[in-house]
């Protein structure tokens, strides 16, 4: 099983891609070479093949990091499932993974919704997605300080307050409420529940 994000940039065009693009290329990378484990296309749009374990937390980073972009945000479709072809690189490749996070993708707009899932389970849609709904509530609401101090806590789980308050070069009382007004507790709460969800289905 692996998962894909199929994605695209909001409000790109109101942002010259030079203050984005090396930002998705750089946390993209990690995850192996363009174009067959990711690609960016059409200008603002991408592909990522990632871990099933793993999409939730990817898709949420990924969003965190736009979002310390004054005036950007993202909407990603994650489908999960097998990968029954590889072609040339990821967009070419196809199965159930890739079919699910294509049409996932095609509804966001519409529904006014700029995260969603897909598993193949529909009670597990349900819930997680009822779940995403209302952590978009915030997260959509993240401001610059929120996304950077986001951003950070997902990618070092065991810095302390204080530590990332020297990361930031700010007080730790600040880092504290920044942490509180992104509710950092309620979106490690929805990862956490994913992870349990995966590992147990």
């Amino acid at each position: 099983m692996i998962a894909i994000i199929t994605g695209d940039i909001i409000n790109s065009e109101d942002h010259p891609s030079s203050q984005w693009i090396d930002l998705l290329k750089n946390y993209f990378s990690q995850f192996g070479v363009s174009p067959m484990n990711w690609e960016i296309y059409r200008g603002d749009e991408f592909q990522l093949k990632v871990t099933e374990r793993n999409a939730l937390f990817t898709a949420i980073r990924i969003k965190a990091m736009l979002k310390t972009i004054k005036g950007l945000d993202v909407r990603m479709g994650i489908g999960i499932g097998l990968e029954t072809y590889i072609g040339a690189g990821v967009t070419e490749s196809n199965g159930p993974a890739y079919q699910r996070s294509g049409r996932n993708f095609e509804t966001l707009k519409e529904s006014k919704v700029n995260l969603s899932i897909a598993t193949g389970e529909t009670d597990h849609d349900r819930t997680l997605n009822l779940m995403l709904r209302l952590a978009l509530d915030f997260m959509d609401d993240w401001s610059v300080v929120s996304s950077e101090i986001v951003t950070l806590s997902l990618d070092y789980p065991q810095y302390s307050q204080k530590e990332i308050a020297q990361r930031l070069g700010i007080k730790q009382s600040a880092v504290s409420q920044r942490l509180k007004r992104a509710r950092l507790d309620l979106v490690l709460d929805v990862l956490s529940y994913y992870e349990e969800l995966i590992t147990t289905k």
